[in-house]
């Protein structure tokens, strides 16, 4: 997702004298992508980015993953976690490889520090509850539904409001975009993208901190976690532009694209990263062919890992599978419908399954703390 856009206060010219009204200058930081040839904004900060009191390693956070077993599909029953802790500290990982890490977390603290993932970008999908995305670009409202992208290295800090809060995760090793079969060369999205520019949500208050003391931003670099601790409040930008920032687009806002018959996955596509495609299936009409199944068919995945989670109704090729559910289908081996599903779809006219899928191009390893939500039956449940 690329186009303009700008908040605060910035010079006329990039690179120029901007003042304070006491006539000291504002710091000027241009964070960007690919070097000096990707997407960037540019920011204006009361202070340098680069004033620190403290560096510190805090700890390790690379995920153990299972010894090597049978090829299989599984199960996992999220709503069996009992989460503790904040937006980061809290997050449990389930599945990863090189390019990415998929996880769960329900915050039952708040975040007294900023974050940034230098790693890659970062999405966030809010199953239930809500609040607010204070980031350095600006101050977001987040609701059920919403996807929210945060670009690497963005400092941000995630308060939910009172409530039950559970968010999907993915942290990447790169970049999440739209798709670019839906996009023209300017990066516009077409007419037929199920999703376009007004369904998107971007930071439209910028919030400016000029407080000075101690303030801490942990920064995960690699499987690493770093501290460190500022003479000044992070969020001290008076304004930025550019194409660089993070945004929302809510699951309730996607089109379904729909066929007279079964349409393959790829229609719900709603991102795609490196080696990574995520996809949204929605309420929507069945296919409308006289003779029809509406049900999917028997695949193979053969050179990619489908993750599906479970966010409500009744998800039509599958049985005893719950709100909050992951599989994991791995490639090599088929997948499809549970027994009877697929006479049981014929004359349906329309399906009320919500659900985001997580198709990756490298396999996944499970987490050995997965194991412990795991419905280790489920690889049986054609039988």
């Amino acid at each position: 997702m690329s186009f303009y856009h700008r908040l605060g206060q910035i010079p006329a010219k990039r690179h120029t004298q901007f003042h304070k009204p006491d006539g000291q200058l504002y710091r000027e930081q241009v964070m960007g992508t690919k070097g000096f040839s990707g997407i960037q904004s540019i920011l204006y900060h009361h202070h340098a980015p680069t004033e620190l009191l403290q560096v510190q390693l805090l700890n390790d956070c690379e995920p153990e993953y299972e010894d090597k077993g049978a090829l299989r599909h599984r199960h996992f029953r999220t709503n069996q976690y009992q989460g503790t802790g904040d937006a980061i500290t809290g997050r449990q990982y389930l599945l990863g490889n090189e390019d990415l890490l998929i996880g769960v977390m329900t915050p039952t603290e708040p975040m007294n520090y900023y974050f940034r993932n230098a790693n890659g970008d970062e999405l966030l999908f809010v199953h239930h509850g809500s609040g607010k995305l204070e980031t350095i670009f600006g101050t977001l409202p987040y609701k059920p539904g919403d996807y929210i992208v945060l670009p690497v290295g963005t400092i941000y800090r995630l308060v939910p409001n009172s409530g039950r809060t559970t968010l999907l995760f993915l942290e990447t090793s790169s970049w999440i975009t739209t798709p670019k079969r839906y996009r023209n060369e300017h990066g516009q999205l077409l007419e037929h993208s199920p999703y376009c520019e007004r369904d998107l949500r971007v930071p439209e208050k910028l919030e400016t901190y000029t407080v000075q003391g101690k303030h801490e931003v942990r920064t995960k670099k690699g499987s690493q976690m770093h501290s460190h601790v500022l003479n000044h409040h992070p969020l001290d930008v008076v304004g930025w532009d550019g194409y660089l920032y993070p945004w929302i687009f809510n699951i309730g806002d996607f089109e379904p694209i729909t066929g007279r018959v079964h349409m393959p996955p790829p229609i719900h596509q709603t991102f795609e990263g490196s080696n990574f495609v995520v996809c949204s299936f929605c309420p929507r009409l069945l296919d409308y062919h006289p003779q029809s199944i509406p049900a999917p068919y028997y695949h193979s995945n053969v050179d990619s890992d489908e993750v599906l989670y479970y966010v409500d109704g009744n998800f039509g090729s599958r049985r005893g599978i719950e709100e909050g559910s992951i599989t994991l289908h791995p490639s090599g081996i088929p997948h499809g419908p549970h027994p009877g599903k697929v006479e049981e779809s014929i004359g349906k006219k329309h399906t009320q399954e919500l659900a985001v899928m997580i198709d990756t191009f490298r396999p996944l390893r499970v987490v050995k703390q997965a194991h412990a939500i795991e419905d280790h039956d489920y690889a049986y449940s054609w039988a």
